[in-house]
């Protein structure tokens, strides 16, 4: 008969202690997460209205509200996804469908973007000033803002992309080049749709990114709060709303919040139609198959 080895103390001991540090982290991170919500929606909620979201700022910021702002914020994001998204998924399908790993263009366009990923926003905001808004001449506008916060979100998604893409298992491609199937219908009937979930966080993470960004706007979409008729026009975000009241308009405090919590609940909103289009797109793939 076999006697069962007896456990150390250590593993008695480190299993519980790993679960307490576990679940520590989680209480910490949620914690942290619900104190700052709560804090925006205490302070911000009572500045929620119609008229807040439709109204034009006066008083510098203090009063009235952010209609021109929201419109320019959407602007700026909708040229940033219109951009990005093509680029961004079609650069990731030609690295890894497209393009051997060992080849040297692969090597050096997957250690740029890692490079990228890491730069900072106010490099990307100088970068945009300097090539956008004067070399080809779009100045300060909504359309130097977008086209800035594309080449930040590129990164993220291509790599993000890409990884779904090598997730999916071989023998998908294997199993229809066998049956003839070309390699474009493959693409958009198999690999997309098995890829989609890590297109869908590397568009939430991008877009997050994006919609909270400050400093690379700061130097490319300007601060003029007027309502945009162009996206040739100045346009300020919403991030850049919040920081000018909070730091350069005394008394600015309330509208600050509330356009906090307007930004809040916007970034749910986006996070949750992109997720559930992505699941969309899976699921009507699959069944066209």
């Amino acid at each position: 008969m076999i006697k069962q080895r007896p456990r150390s103390r250590r593993s008695s001991f480190g299993e519980p202690l790993m679960q307490g540090l576990l679940w520590s982290s989680v209480l910490l991170i949620t914690g942290a997460f619900m104190w700052l919500c709560s804090d925006i929606v205490r302070h911000g909620f009572r500045q929620l209205s119609w008229d807040f979201l439709t109204q034009l700022p006066r008083d510098t910021g203090r009063s009235g509200g952010i209609g021109p702002i929201l419109v320019s914020t959407g602007l700026i994001i909708g040229v940033c996804l219109g951009v990005s998204i093509p680029l961004g998924v079609g650069t990731a399908v030609f690295l890894n469908e497209f393009s051997a790993p060992q080849r040297w263009l692969s090597q050096f366009l997957g250690i740029s973007l890692d490079i990228l990923a890491g730069v900072p926003s106010i490099v990307f905001g100088l970068f945009g000033n300097a090539f956008f808004c004067k070399t080809l001449g779009l100045g300060f506008s909504i359309l130097s803002g977008g086209l800035t916060l594309a080449c930040m979100v590129l990164p993220i998604l291509i790599r993000s992309t890409q990884a779904g893409l090598q997730s999916v298992p071989n023998d998908y491609r294997l199993s229809a080049a066998a049956l003839g199937v070309s390699r474009s219908a493959v693409l958009w009937q198999v690999l997309l749709p098995a890829a989609m979930p890590g297109l869908v966080v590397g568009l939430l993470l991008g877009i997050g990114r994006a919609i909270a960004e400050t400093a690379a706007l700061l130097f490319t979409s300007g601060y003029v709060d007027r309502m945009p008729t162009s996206l040739m026009d100045s346009g300020r975000a919403l991030s850049v709303h919040i920081y000018d009241l909070a730091v350069n308009v005394a008394g600015g405090e309330q509208n600050a919040y509330g356009t906090a919590l307007v930004l809040v609940l916007l970034l749910m909103m986006i996070n949750g139609s992109v997720s559930w289009l992505g699941k969309r797109f899976q699921q009507t793939r699959i069944l066209d198959v």
